[in-house]
């Protein structure tokens, strides 16, 4: 029961001892499969650990999937954290086979094919059936299934969702082949994973669990996110340890189609995961929302690998152990708000961002928690307003001009389609700068929490530049602080996490 994956984080008696020990490290790097059940865990379950002689290992749930293995109902796979790419792979082989994976992780739709994913990376099927199984174990297929199982597992389990909507949601043509889909690799009907009691009244908001890999410094990032929120738009309650906001999205498959609404996050005390509610009105899109949710709050970082990267950081900041890298669940707010930002202080953007939701967003419609009163305006909103409108908020006309024709721009912008993940951060930087009023800062800023880039960096932002100085010596150059930063990659953008962090906020900082 030894033949294992390549890619195994450990050998079987290692993963063997990481089980007994029931390490968090390990959640999401690696199941266990038990013979004597044919059922696969998480390391981190607590029932009792099963005999050596019982356990295959696998690095992934779809390699324990296409084993007959069935997901436990105790410690549920599909909330175990998901793998990040590794930007630091160099083979070209393993970085193609990784990046079919995140293209199907974000596939909700039937119709995803082995054929569209080999044509988005520009290779032949064939070829990408070979690599994927040497990468992953298993083919993409298996794959797609184990990911839309387990995600209707997960929407079954925790939410009042129809069947038939769990169904679409998870990547299903039809009902039949969701419940024979179901029956052949769980043995269970769909609606025996149904909790007593679920249903609940159609008002009531909807609540996922979502795990992540300790530790995680929620302060850091409830902190980081409470000076940012706008005014109507987003609340951040340290004290519950929770997130409100509202959102606007379009709905994947359902053209013209939109879902509003409100969604929060509370950090459990406890246990290493959170709550994620959503109003009735979000409730449909809840498959496309997990992941912007995940990225958002950076659930799937590995933070001891992340730690390791940094550990030549300025004392000071390196003792920050678990501090994530905020994204984002709305791209184009946080693409204004970053424009806004340029060359002011966090609370003078704030202000303006709030002055710019207060002029053209929209109502919320629906009943919201107190706060949340505002939708952020949409690209057309923004693009379709003159200069005279945005710079009587406070905007100097020459940032107005920019914000008209980022919005604009916003709809054929390369980084900014479904699946963009063969750009490279250079040509993503680069296209970015060439739109009219931003520069390196503001566009690395954008793929740094836009779109979750790991490895960028803002070498002459002036806390940074300050947090490197050497003390009574003049600033360093941006060249220099680019220079010391080489030694923190791939992880550049949680050093600038860090760096900014470590200092007291004050009246001058920007970001």
């Amino acid at each position: 029961m030894d033949s294992l994956p390549t890619s195994l984080p450990l050998s079987p008696d290692a993963c063997y001892a990481a089980l007994q020990a029931r390490d968090s490290r390990f959640d999401g790097k690696m199941y266990v499969g038990v013979t004597s059940t044919g059922i696969y865990c998480r390391p981190i379950c607590r029932v009792r650990a099963p005999k050596r002689e019982n356990c295959v290992f696998f690095a992934h749930a779809a390699q324990a999937e296409a084993a007959a293995f069935r997901p436990c109902l105790k410690c549920r796979p599909e909330l175990a954290p998901g793998g990040a790419l590794r930007w630091s792979v160099m083979d070209a082989s393993r970085t193609l086979a990784q990046q079919a994976a995140a293209w199907l992780d974000g596939q909700t739709q039937a119709e995803a094919s082995v054929e569209d994913l080999a044509a988005h990376l520009g290779i032949t099927s064939r070829h990408l059936r070979r690599i994927f199984a040497a990468e992953h174990g298993v083919t993409p297929l298996q794959y797609l299934q184990t990911r839309r199982l387990l995600l209707a597992k997960h929407l079954l389990t925790d939410t009042a969702l129809p069947v038939t909507q769990v169904a679409l949601q998870s990547g299903f043509a039809s009902l039949r082949r969701f419940n024979a889909a179901f029956i052949e690799h769980y043995r269970l009907q769909p609606t025996a994973l149904r909790r007593e009691g679920k249903a609940e009244a159609a008002d009531t908001p909807s609540a996922l669990l979502l795990a992540y890999r300790p530790p995680y410094h929620v302060e850091a990032l409830l902190e980081f996110l409470e000076r940012r929120a706008i005014a109507g738009i987003e609340r951040v309650d340290r004290a519950r340890r929770s997130i409100r906001r509202s959102l606007r999205l379009g709905q994947a498959g359902q053209a013209g189609k939109s879902c509003e609404g409100w969604l929060e996050v509370t950090f459990d005390a406890n246990r290493p995961q959170v709550r994620l509610s959503l109003s009735e009105g979000l409730v449909p899109a809840t498959a496309t929302i997990l992941p912007l949710v995940r990225r958002w709050l950076d659930l799937d970082a590995d933070p001891l690998q992340i730690d390791a990267a940094l550990a030549t950081l300025p004392a000071h900041a390196c003792q920050q152990p678990g501090v994530r890298l905020p994204g984002c669940v709305d791209r184009f707010e946080l693409a204004v708000r970053a424009v806004l930002g340029q060359q002011v202080t966090v609370a003078a953007a704030r202000t303006l961002a709030s002055r710019f939701v207060q002029r053209f967003g929209t109502p919320l419609a629906q009943a919201a928690p107190e706060g949340l009163t505002r939708l952020f305006p949409e690209p057309e909103q923004i693009a379709a307003a003159s200069r005279d409108d945005i710079a009587s908020l406070g905007v100097i006309a020459r940032r107005a001009d920019a914000l008209r024709l980022l919005a604009e721009a916003w709809p054929r912008l390369l980084i900014n389609q479904p699946h963009a993940s063969q750009i490279t951060h250079q040509a993503a930087q680069q296209e970015l700068i060439a739109l009219p009023g931003l520069g390196p800062w503001t566009a690395s800023y954008m793929l740094m929490r836009i779109w979750s880039w790991p490895d960028a960096f803002l070498p002459g932002d002036v806390v940074l530049r300050k947090q490197l100085a050497t003390p009574g010596e003049p600033l360093p150059s941006p060249k220099r602080v680019l220079e010391l930063s080489q030694a923190w990659q791939p992880y550049r953008s949680y050093a600038v996490m860090r760096l900014w962090r470590a200092t007291a906020p004050s009246s001058t900082e920007l970001s």
